[in-house]
């Protein structure tokens, strides 16, 4: 939930000291073709070798791992980024304008514009990992607890946690956890479908509808509820490929019943643009209320495999 070191740095009064250039540069990490081709080898080998084995129904579970990796190297980097931030931050303030002082804050500097650049390039494998992993399996990946920040690509494949996006809101500051623009409130359940021509009906809908949306709000955030095996899996996978921001508001399972509602008063707080509701449960029924009683404009897709109903009125889509 940082800027880029560089803007924090920019906002320090650092008294007089000069801060040069970075001790590492671009050419001292693999090159973006080169970490392509070798990703994209692994990859095919490595789903190569498990097809047609035991171990072919664990393949989305192998690729979401795949991806993890980077994921957590690059979450690693942002901790070490964040504590040498704090360092400097600290000897900023008790500055003495001694040799050891200014060489201090020269070392802590440097371990965070290291730890920034290397940060950037595992957010760079990662994204290249989760595209092969969009290509495969035809859903986002999502980390299971945290967001998957992206800083070095203005948020355009961002996927952000509820909590980090109602915090950096509520320190309104520009952070990598607040995506600019409208949101849009995304909701459904989990559905069935008979036949695969109807789930494929269905998913068609879904982004048919939120292409739509977005014609309406070119600048939207996608706020949903991050369920892997539901309709929100459809959206994500949306919005990654169209490049929209996300936000996911996963439930607080210590609230038991409860959690469904609260979620609702989470997500509509943001005075979301539209919310768009495809069939679900009793909980997107009070969603859809509340969204009509705060006069927030509903695109009622609850019909069978994702239409409008024929007794709904008029909506945006």
């Amino acid at each position: 939930m940082h800027s880029s070191f560089a803007d924090q740095l920019a906002a320090l009064d650092l008294s007089g000291f000069a801060i040069g250039p970075a001790p590492i540069t671009a050419t001292d990490f693999p090159t973006t073709d080169a970490v392509v081709h070798t990703l994209e080898a692994v990859w095919s080998d490595l789903f190569a070798m498990i097809s047609g084995t035991a171990l072919e129904t664990d393949a989305e579970d192998l690729g979401w791992a795949f991806v993890n990796i980077f994921h957590r190297s690059a979450d690693r980097k942002s901790t070490a980024l964040d504590r040498a931030t704090d360092e400097v931050r600290a000897l900023v303030a008790t500055a003495d304008g001694s040799e050891i002082h200014t060489h201090e804050l020269e070392t802590q500097v440097e371990r965070a514009q290291c730890a920034e650049s290397a940060m950037l390039a595992l957010e760079e494998m990662r994204e290249i990992a989760a595209g092969l992993y969009l290509h495969e399996f035809g859903s986002s990946w999502k980390p299971v607890s945290s967001s998957r920040f992206n800083h070095g690509a203005m948020l355009t494949s961002a996927l952000v946690e509820g909590r980090d996006f109602v915090r950096a809101r509520a320190e309104s500051k520009r952070r990598a956890a607040m995506p600019e623009g409208k949101p849009v409130v995304f909701a459904g359940g989990r559905t069935r479908h008979p036949t695969e021509e109807d789930a494929l009906t269905f998913a068609s809908n879904v982004w048919a509808t939120l292409d739509k949306v977005r014609d309406r709000v070119p600048d939207m955030v996608l706020i949903h509820g991050g369920d892997t095996k539901g309709v929100d899996r459809l959206a994500s996978s949306w919005a990654e490929r169209r490049g929209i921001p996300q936000v996911t508001f996963s439930l607080d399972m210590r609230l038991g019943a409860r959690a469904g509602f609260k979620r609702n008063e989470r997500m509509l707080a943001l005075e979301p643009r539209y919310v768009v509701a495809f069939p679900g449960n009793g909980v997107l029924e009070r969603l859809v209320i509340d969204a009509k009683v705060r006069r927030i404009t509903v695109v009622d897709r609850r019909g069978p495999l994702g239409t409008s109903p024929k007794s709904a009125p008029a909506d945006a889509g």
